[in-house]
């Protein structure tokens, strides 16, 4: 594991407060920061264009728009994200890394033509009355969107965390100054901002995969074969995406806790508002999750691994196996920390915060729910990511599965119980299958020394 686990042991070996303190700080900005700088910049433009009164709605509908084309986006490219980048990886084990780049430029093909397809018959057909540059904005940023998540999660894949974080600076440092200078054009100008700003991010990605990896040929798709490919991985991005975007979508198309802003779109703003606060208060837990996966994980995984490879005794990989366990106990412990921490500090500053931005205090019971579902939600991806490193994607197929009919059906059992238990859905759903992937992955651990030596047809042959 190269990159960004090196830089933060280096932090960490220092062994003083300072370096402590940039190891998490440093790993806060690269984990959380281009969710957070994407965030700011759009919530920026919208609270900057607000100094025009008579822009009011048209910044509502601005905003509207980019957080649908985001969740289509990222619903529509989640089957493929994780899909790709497996694949990627396998292609760096055996060597073959000439194949990684015309797989990129086949697979942002497929999901052009995808995404051109989808967007031409939802924004085509269902925003008729709304202005043809809307629309071309619309159907341009959607399809930018689908691009961007696929580099993205290449890039990220290859613990390129600082490039991104520096395209993303970029990128919505862009989006912000030229929805300011199209600010007067209401909406289309705003959104039109927001497109320039993507297609820049997108080619700034584009070039730092471009520059590290060669080709011996210009297209390739060989995702498609099932011997290449792991098909499972196709449900797990998918249910994953649904999973996260239920909630929001139950209570953005029920009419009696959503209203209507432009076109089809709906939004629910005595849902969104808390969510969105919610959501900023997982830098902290990303920090710990970052360090102790790139870190202490990753050396107890690397070392079980090689004594496996190596012929090792027995004893020896127990030993590697209890190190490993240890450390993702360890780390669990630190995310629950570090974010009980985050969140009862939150809660506490919790009528301060509404005070300052001017909200009602009717949101407070909904953001602390929100609160404590973030929280839990860190430790959820923590779970899955151990998965996919001891790569047992049924289980992590199964867990997304179950958050996503739980957050569903949840979310509509407190839609019908009320409004004091608006959020409860999320919440209640991420502790079930978070519990849940406690209990698999205690199981995983308990076989993982038999199903590993189950798995080296050669190492059986020879004792036979």
């Amino acid at each position: 594991m190269a990159g960004i686990g090196f830089e933060l042991r280096k932090l960490l070996r220092e062994e003083s407060y300072t370096g402590l303190l940039r190891a998490y700080g440093y790993a806060g900005l690269i984990s959380s920061g281009p969710w957070v700088l994407s965030i700011l910049a759009v919530m920026a433009l919208g609270v900057m264009s607000l100094v025009y009164a008579e822009h009011a709605l048209q910044v509502n509908q601005f905003l509207v728009s980019v957080t649908y084309l985001v969740a289509a986006s990222l619903i529509i490219t989640g089957p493929f994200q994780i899909l790709f980048t497996r694949f990627v990886a396998d292609r760096l084990f055996a060597h073959e890394r000439h194949r990684i780049m015309p797989n990129l430029i086949g697979l942002l093909s497929f999901i052009n033509i995808l995404a051109g397809v989808i967007g031409i018959a939802i924004i085509g057909f269902l925003f008729q009355g709304e202005p043809l540059l809307y629309r071309l904005e619309m159907m341009t940023g959607f399809v930018l969107l689908c691009n961007i998540w696929c580099v993205v999660i290449f890039v990220v894949g290859m613990k390129a965390y600082r490039q991104v974080l520096w395209a993303f600076v970029f990128g919505y440092g862009a989006t912000l100054a030229a929805g300011l200078l199209l600010n007067d054009y209401g909406l289309q100008g705003l959104l039109g901002g927001f497109v320039m700003g993507q297609g820049l991010l997108l080619s700034i990605l584009l070039y730092l995969v471009l520059r590290d990896y060669p080709a011996d040929r210009f297209i390739a798709l060989d995702i498609r074969h099932r011997n290449l490919t792991h098909r499972s991985l196709l449900f797990v991005g998918l249910f994953y995406n649904l999973g996260i975007w239920a909630d929001k979508l139950i209570f953005w198309f029920n009419p009696y806790t959503s209203e209507p802003v432009i076109g089809p779109l709906r939004s629910s703003p005595i849902y969104d508002l808390p969510i969105f606060l919610a959501y900023l208060s997982i830098v902290p837990g990303m920090a710990v999750f970052l360090i102790r996966l790139e870190t202490d994980f990753v050396e107890r995984y690397d070392a079980y691994y090689s004594s496996i490879r190596d012929g090792g005794a027995l004893n020896t990989i127990q030993e590697q196996l209890d190190a490993m366990i240890e450390a993702v106990r360890q780390g669990i412990y630190d995310i629950l920390k570090i974010q009980g921490i985050t969140v009862v500090a939150l809660i506490l500053l919790g009528p301060s915060i509404m005070d300052w931005l001017g909200f009602s205090m009717l949101y407070l019971p909904l953001f602390n729910i929100d609160l404590v579902a973030v929280g839990i939600q860190v430790l959820f991806l923590g779970i899955l990511n151990v998965l996919f490193y001891l790569d047992r994607l049924k289980e992590a197929l199964g867990l997304c599965l179950a958050f996503l009919l739980a957050n569903t059906g949840l979310t509509l059992l407190s839609q019908q119980l009320g409004p004091f238990y608006y959020g409860y859905g999320y919440a209640v759903s991420l502790l079930l299958v978070t519990l849940l992937g406690f209990i698999l992955l205690d199981r995983v651990f308990k076989q993982l020394t038999y199903a590993t030596f189950m798995l080296q047809p050669q190492t059986i042959r020879h004792v036979e």
